[in-house]
């Protein structure tokens, strides 16, 4: 029988158990695939801590995976047994060997870009491309600030702005991911830790600030944050790995420039088969032409979950992460 993580609580990473499941047989407009590799990311976590709620217990936390279809239930007719797929998104249930899911969330992969890389970079990919297109379209000569810039989206934004004309400033934690954030096109970094940021970026954009600022961070980050940016400029605060932000007067918007602000969500913006294909197009035209590339920086067995989830929330990874089956 496979194996799965399973959760029977909220908590710490002890709460991943590593447990037999049967995923059965799949319903109509379902598709069973067997997982090679599963994405690892920050939303598992705030799914583990109950920040996000699952639907119900016991369950089996995670968002990303990639591999063959094993089965195909009633009335689908895109996929057959064989394919290679991917999917980024709901339901979660990613955290297991095998597993069942509609087969609208799959995405039919390219020859050239294989289920271990599309394990690694679906969820984070297509963020970088709501982040970079949806919420404001990035154009040549702009000018943004990406938070956590040598992490896994932050990676994947640095390089697809730089291929869309843009100036990036990166915030890193450590001179090594400075350098990361470098080489995948980052033309500033600011160690966050020994630099007052936002004095740094008005600094470098000689007074005038950014056009955008993507914060991935929260409540550290926020509030200064708004002070990177120019007038009219937008910040889009899309996760909260120091902690949710706490409420504030929206009247600092008008005060520090009429600035825009938004909250977006992976979910929302691919909820339409439409949109979610339109999003993995995008993001294969720039992996196979070779614009972004995929780095997977750390491997972990599925079974090992915890660790997994205890190095990503010390912020000891960097890049794109894999559970392994």
């Amino acid at each position: 029988m496979p194996h799965a993580i399973r959760m029977h609580a909220t908590g710490g990473p002890e709460v991943l158990s590593w447990e037999s499941y049967d995923p059965g047989a799949p319903g109509p407009g379902e598709v069973r695939l067997i997982h090679e590799a599963i994405g690892l990311n920050f939303i598992d976590v705030y799914q583990r801590t109950g920040l996000y709620a699952l639907p119900s217990m016991p369950a089996i936390p995670g968002l990303e995976g990639a591999g063959r279809v094993y089965m195909v239930g009633e009335g689908v007719e895109e996929f057959k047994k064989g394919d290679r797929v991917a999917y980024a998104g709901v339901p979660p249930g990613a955290y297991a060997e095998e597993r069942c899911i509609p087969a609208h969330r799959l995405i039919k992969l390219p020859e050239a870009i294989s289920t271990h890389d599309a394990a690694g970079i679906m969820l984070q990919g297509m963020t970088a491309r709501y982040l970079l297109k949806g919420c404001f379209k990035v154009e040549p000569g702009n000018t943004i600030l990406i938070h956590a810039a040598a992490g896994g989206v932050g990676s994947l934004v640095c390089q697809w702005a730089k291929h869309l004309g843009a100036t990036t400033i990166g915030t890193v934690g450590s001179a090594e991911k400075a350098r990361l954030a470098r080489e995948n096109g980052c033309a500033h970094t600011i160690l966050y830790g020994q630099e007052d940021f936002a004095a740094r970026v008005k600094e470098i954009t000689k007074g005038q600030g950014v056009d955008v600022v993507y914060d991935s961070i929260g409540l550290s980050t926020f509030m200064k944050s708004l002070d990177c940016l120019r007038p009219m400029g937008t910040i889009v605060s899309f996760g909260q790995s120091s902690g949710p932000l706490e409420p504030f007067n929206i009247g600092l918007l008008a005060q520090k420039g009429s600035l825009f602000l938004t909250r977006p969500s992976l979910m929302h913006y691919t909820a339409n088969r439409q949109d979610l294909v339109a999003h993995a197009e995008d993001l294969f035209a720039v992996i196979t032409t070779g614009a972004v590339k995929v780095r997977i920086m750390q491997e972990y067995a599925l079974q090992d979950a915890a660790t997994a989830h205890r190095d990503l929330e010390k912020r000891k990874t960097t890049g794109s992460s894999l559970l392994i089956p």
